[in-house]
């Protein structure tokens, strides 16, 4: 369909860049208030690649359920799980399976269970810690020193610190190697040596102001948890982890339900964007040389991607924009019979320490995570490579990545066999890593922003990379753009709130 489908009438045309979760996210919160308010606006959304999504991509083969990329998200954020709600997706949604909810971090070659109640990286419960073989008796001493340990002396409002150095000050330097980086790593994909705390996990700055002790910090609120559970009637449905009953796509085609058959334009490229001051609109070029004009913007991509767009438009934002480095992964998915592994598995799956020297970051066993995920008698196992401390992986081709996770589950699993079949997945520079300092730039961002009020950036580089922030923020920078063209109150959070942990 031509992009000069926009008509000249007085409706305000709005422009999403991008088809990720973010850009979608926005161009529904933009129908949604549309249709409420009753102000009718034309909508256009241009997505590069051939299909929808970005990085949620789902696959079905042979009754098996393959996730390229996100498999859920996280119920305590709820803009995700309420966008699903208003999609008509409720019935749709599972959490993982009850009987299963544990998993593991490789020690010297061998799996040990995550002790019960440990939060990423500090304990909610005492004996569980004192048991375990992931930590030597030193290393359980220095955690236990935490207990003394004073709060950290402030210099200034504000004050960032990395995620090794707070885990490092607080419980050692065994606890930052064996449990905080290989689970937090599985979050952020991320250096914990300039990743920053106050972007990514504020809640535990705000324990040492609070408890001075972070080990106090999540004993009460543990205790504060279980007289709230005890207390209520029914306890949440779905789990902390919430997908769809035939994967993350459900929600992606859902989101392009949405869409009126004239807003969706694929395999469209947004080479620049500028302003025509006198005709108040931008301009956007596209790949094939052609041009569409709209009155407010949205570019919902890598920041990188968004920099060389505006590079024209204010060399400045496009400068910051590419301070904000990405790091690379890679899905391997493997299915097998049941009968190809020598013993059943229980868990939700495992991760590795860097300390551990292996290419391998982590592994989901996707069948006894989530239901529907393999056909009976069958297994599925997700393994992934790759992130800021490992970007070598990146680099191999597909069946030397399938050669190294058989290796790795050999050694770890003792699987011999090889797979019924294994599908690879890359995500070049698609995830943001947010350093040491990284809300200030974000900060320097926003004031370069608000000089062009009627264009917007969503993504995952600027209030946290997961679903339910991605969703957050695509809908803010929509309420922003129309809040600007109507002149409505703002009613939406900003971004000069840090992202909650």
């Amino acid at each position: 369909m031509s992009l000069s489908a926009f008509t000249s009438t007085p409706v305000p045309r709005i422009v999403i860049v991008g088809g990720g979760i973010s850009g979608l996210a926005a161009a529904n919160r933009i129908l949604e208030e549309s249709q409420r308010l009753q102000k009718p606006v034309q909508l256009r959304l241009l997505e590069a690649a051939s299909r929808l999504g970005g990085v949620i991509h789902t696959v079905e083969r042979d009754g098996f359920v393959l996730e390229g990329g996100p498999d859920s998200f996280i119920s305590e954020k709820p803009w995700a799980l309420a966008l699903c709600r208003r999609l008509g997706l409720e019935s749709r949604l599972i959490g993982t399976m009850e009987s299963h909810r544990r998993s593991f971090i490789v020690r010297q070659g061998k799996l040990l269970p995550v002790p019960d109640g440990f939060y990423l990286m500090a304990p909610t419960q005492l004996w569980p810690v004192v048991t375990t073989s992931i930590f030597s008796w030193p290393g359980k001493l220095r955690m236990a020193a935490d207990l003394l340990l004073p709060r950290r002396k402030i210099s200034a409002p504000g004050q960032d610190e990395s995620l090794a150095s707070f885990v490092r000050r607080r419980l050692g330097q065994e606890a930052l190697e064996r449990m905080a980086q290989p689970m937090v790593g599985g979050i952020y994909t991320a250096d914990p040596e300039v990743l920053s705390l106050r972007a990514t996990m504020p809640r535990f700055l705000e324990m040492e102001e609070k408890h001075r002790s972070l080990i106090l910090a999540m004993l009460r609120q543990h205790q504060q948890a279980m007289s709230v559970k005890s207390a209520s009637v029914a306890g949440p449905r779905y789990g902390l982890f919430v997908s769809l009953d035939r994967g993350m796509r459900g929600l992606v085609e859902a989101l392009e339900k949405k869409l009126p058959p004239e807003a969706l334009h694929l395999n469209c490229e947004v080479r620049s964007l500028q302003r025509n001051v006198s005709a108040r609109r931008w301009v956007l070029q596209l790949q094939n040389g052609s041009q569409i004009e709209a009155d407010a913007v949205c570019l919902a991509l890598a920041a990188y991607q968004s920099a060389e767009i505006v590079e024209n438009l204010d060399a400045r934002l496009a400068g910051k924009l590419r301070k904000i480095t990405y790091a690379s992964t890679a899905t391997v998915n493997l299915a097998y019979r049941d009968e190809d592994l020598p013993s059943p598995l229980e868990g939700f799956g495992f991760v590795v320490p860097a300390i551990e020297k292996r290419e391998l970051l982590a592994c989901t066993f996707s069948h006894m995570k989530f239901a529907g995920r393999a056909p009976r008698q069958h297994v599925l196992l997700r393994a992934f490579m790759g992130g800021a401390l490992q970007p070598q992986s990146f680099a191999f081709g597909d069946s030397e990545m399938v050669s190294i996770v058989r290796r790795n589950l050999a050694q770890l699993l003792n699987i011999q066999r090889p797979p019924v079949f294994a599908l690879v997945e890359r995500h070049p520079s698609a995830m943001a890593q947010y350093h040491v300092g990284h809300l200030d730039l974000i900060a320097g961002i926003e004031a370069l922003i608000e000089k062009h009020p009627s264009l917007q950036l969503a993504g995952n580089a600027f209030a946290g990379v997961g679903i339910p922030d991605c969703v957050r923020w695509g809908e803010e920078c929509a309420s922003r753009l129309l809040n600007e063209h109507f002149n409505l109150p703002a009613s939406s959070p900003t971004l000069k709130v840090p992202p909650t942990a």
